[in-house]
């Protein structure tokens, strides 16, 4: 059966060579679309992670959820210590965060205001790369304050300006001072950028009553597919109920939300393109067949049984699909591959998109093998499930009304 499906793929040029074609546009499509849609995921989390928000953070419990200074972490460097022992944990850094009130000579705003350690940020953030004029904090920066571009234009301030600061301190009681204004961020994030301020660790320590306490532990991990495993480690190395250990997908649900929302949805673009893919072949598909019918009643005449007729229909697609793969997938693995290594830039899209979380003017790609084998092997299936059709057509002719069609 195998050389007369091989005799008939050779006899038939113009069928095959369509049947070919149709096969590789619909893999290369396929594959480059879950890969374009997969780098888009994992570049929104990715991008967000290196903005501000931790792989897995430490709080007291309760704060997240209602706040107050009773809810600070009082006991920093014996949690710390502990941290240091853990496999997977890269890095950690310690935020001390309030919100106050900043005014200038003309305009205030109310601020995320976080004391944070500027030498570590720099490794846990991408505040210090989003400068954009002045300078970087550091540990002996003093009143210098670090301030969001979005809440820089909403005060009206530029370098060198002072601002009042008025709020809270650790112990409640009241606080207040003069910033300099010495830096300007823009990560890209309109809502970050728009509300927040930083100052060096040490000097917001000393005005807020902050030593050895902070609002919250930051923590960088060496993979970030192990923060499940990580997590139980510190879970078990703090031992304290007082505590609570969260990952990314918790600390950013919101975003995961709308990720699984857009999965869904790109899910179902994807299964309507796979119905397309799948009638298109099978009609096709069936309107040759059609025009085999007398060739199938005479071999069934001298003696081809339907399970040889199947197998017939079953090595031609697997010909031609298997040519069509052959080719398809080292063409569309190398344009992913390129596409993440080089991704698409369309200039304004992080302007247009802001609200969402976008910040970068990137399309990414993710060059997935194991990805790539999936969508290949649906590809195939496809095909083969597209015989069963037309071979159930043929079955509905005896071998003579076969032999006699036209």
């Amino acid at each position: 059966m195998f050389s007369l499906a091989l005799k008939n793929i050779l006899f038939y040029k113009g069928r095959s060579i369509t049947t070919v074609l149709l096969t590789f546009v619909s893999a290369m499509l396929f594959v480059v679309y879950v890969s374009m849609m997969d780098g888009s995921h994992k570049s929104m989390l990715e991008n967000s992670l290196k903005i501000y928000t931790g792989a897995i953070e430490i709080y007291k419990k309760e704060y997240r959820d209602v706040g107050g200074n009773e809810y600070l972490i009082k006991d920093v460097e014996k949690i710390t210590k502990k941290l240091e022992l853990i496999n997977g944990v890269k890095s950690y850094t310690t935020r001390y965060e309030t919100y106050g009130l900043l005014s200038s000579k003309e305009n205030s705003s109310a601020s995320m205001i976080a004391g944070v350690e500027a030498l570590k940020e720099s490794e846990h953030s991408s505040i210090q790369k989003a400068l954009v004029s002045g300078k970087y904090l550091s540990d002996l920066s003093g009143n210098c304050l670090y301030m969001g571009d979005g809440l820089v234009k909403k005060l009206k301030i530029s370098l060198n300006d002072e601002l009042a600061f008025v709020g809270a301190a650790s112990d409640d009681s009241f606080a207040a001072d003069i910033f300099k204004l010495c830096g300007i961020f823009k990560t890209g994030s309109f809502g970050f950028d728009s509300t927040s301020s930083f100052v060096s660790r040490d000097y917001f320590d000393a005005l807020m009553y902050a030593d050895n306490k902070a609002s919250y532990i930051n923590i960088k991990v060496d993979n970030l597919e192990d923060v499940e495993r990580i997590k139980a480690d510190i879970q078990k190395a703090l031992n304290d109920d007082t505590l609570e250990v969260l990952t990314w997908k918790t600390l950013m649900k919101t975003m995961v939300d709308a990720m699984e929302v857009d999965s869904i949805f790109g899910y179902i673009s994807l299964a309507l393109f796979l119905i397309v893919i799948f009638f298109v072949i099978m009609i096709y598909g069936f309107v040759n067949i059609s025009s085999r019918i007398k060739e199938f009643g005479v071999l069934e005449s001298i003696g081809l049984s339907n399970t040889n007729i199947l197998k017939l229909l079953f090595y031609e697609i697997f010909i031609l699909t298997s040519l069509a793969i052959l080719i398809a997938t080292p063409i569309a693995a190398s344009i992913t591959y390129y596409y993440t290594q080089n991704p698409i830039i369309i200039e304004g899209i992080s302007e247009m998109y802001k609200d969402y979380g976008i910040v970068s003017d990137e399309i990414p790609f993710d060059f997935n093998p194991f990805t790539i084998i999936w969508n290949i092997g649906v590809i195939y299936l496809l095909n083969l499930i597209s015989i069963i059709y037309p071979y159930l057509y043929i079955k509905s002719f005896s071998p003579i009304e076969a032999s006699h069609h036209v």
